[in-house]
């Protein structure tokens, strides 16, 4: 377990060494969490979504349409808006939504674990506007099917493969995310991930990491260590290469009348990670101050000690 001394002041870490911060560069990224609510219930979700919990609520269409009409008044160089979740789609507006964001020219990044939800929204994707601009990222835990099925449930494999496809045979972008495994090695997996496409007849280069995006595993309940500033040095990392330093996250809480704005897309229930609730608001120093932040976006398999 995490000590319960850890991560308490911002600004200071256990020890009484200032604690690493990323400033705003750019807003390259606005990211929107359609809702927690989600079909499946996967273990070691960040996130804890599920069918039940809605700690996050859907997003709403003019919420999106305010957030995006925010970027273009204020001449952001905004590149990519982002969808995620729970599953996005099924988040009653999100083909208004898809609609709207690529309308403007923006790309359009939406992930999404391939199940029926987005299968019941194919028509309306293949009506939608722009869908060069369009990438839908769907997640597949592992390239073998026993162990993709350990996380996602029985009886998702087969669904998942056969969604695949016809997003290929409609030329729809579609990356994959997996994740690092503490047995396999990156090139085990990459390559484990290449047989499973050339069988499915798919032209899919998993050593392309645009395509095959593989995360480390993230678990809050591990004692992980905190980041200084001196950490930049010794890891020879710099803060403006953090997505912290580049993107932010819509989100409106069931707690909450309105949407706000967090630092980052896996920490949705720090207090020090909401920065207001507009896109001037959210231009702020963040400081480093949750697991996940030396976890997945830092250290890896790394240390700074």
């Amino acid at each position: 377990m995490m000590n319960e001394t850890t991560f308490l002041n911002k600004k200071i870490t256990t020890d009484g060494s200032r604690r690493a911060f990323v400033e705003m560069r750019d807003l390259e990224t606005l990211w929107f969490n359609t809702g927690t609510l989600c079909n499946l219930k996967c273990s070691g979700c960040y996130i804890e979504s599920s069918p039940i919990n809605d700690h996050l609520e859907y997003i709403k269409f003019y919420d999106v349409k305010k957030y995006i009409n925010q970027i273009i008044s204020y001449n952001y160089k905004t590149k990519v808006i982002g969808f995620t979740g729970g599953e996005p789609f099924m988040n009653p507006d999100i083909i208004e939504i898809l609609n709207y964001a690529l309308k403007h020219k923006f790309n359009v990044l939406v992930l999404s674990n391939g199940l029926r939800p987005i299968e019941i929204k194919f028509k309306d994707l293949l009506n939608l506007p722009f869908k060069e601009n369009l990438i839908i990222r769907i997640s597949i835990d592992h390239y073998k099917k026993e162990n993709h099925e350990k996380i996602r449930g029985s009886n998702t494999w087969e669904k998942l493969l056969k969604n695949i496809q016809w997003l290929y045979k409609q030329n729809f972008i579609v990356n994959i995310a997996s994740r690092l495994e503490e047995n396999d090695s990156e090139e085990k997996i990459r390559a484990g991930f290449q047989k499973l496409f050339n069988d499915l007849k798919i032209k899919f280069n998993t050593y392309d990491r645009n395509k095959l995006i593989l995360f480390p595993h993230i678990n809050s309940k591990k004692n992980t260590l905190e980041i200084t500033e001196n950490c930049w040095k010794i890891l020879k990392k710099k803060p403006q290469d953090l997505m912290c330093s580049s993107s932010r996250m819509v989100v409106k809480k069931k707690s909450d009348l309105n949407t706000k704005i967090l630092a980052c897309t896996l920490v949705t229930k720090h207090k020090d990670f909401e920065l207001g609730k507009n896109l001037k608001s959210a231009d702020k120093k963040v400081y480093l101050n949750h697991p996940f932040c030396s976890q997945f976006c830092v250290l890896g398999n790394s240390s700074c000690s």
